[in-house]
């Protein structure tokens, strides 16, 4: 998958993931950076629990809903390990 591709899938995935889990939000680099690492780990974990090798690869509904699973772990990881500060 080129760049771009991951940079607008993680951009779609960080948004999706900022709007289902409430909060401050991170802007839109910060959704981008949040969505590719969704990206990476939504795809490590369908790899391994699902069978799915290429689950994110390219700019399609499949790598935008794993990248997006994948972000709202990170989004919930990182706001558990913020605690109360914002």
């Amino acid at each position: 998958m080129g760049l771009l591709s991951w940079i607008v899938v993680g951009a779609i995935a960080g948004w999706l993931a900022g709007q289902l889990v409430k909060g401050q939000g991170f802007g839109c680099l910060g959704n981008i950076i949040v969505g590719v690492v969704g990206g990476l780990l939504g795809g490590f974990l369908a790899s391994r629990f699902f069978n799915m090798p290429d689950a994110v690869n390219g700019f399609n509904l499949t790598s935008i809903v794993v990248a997006f699973l994948g972000a709202v772990i990170v989004v919930v990881v990182i706001r558990l390990l913020r605690g109360g500060r914002n």
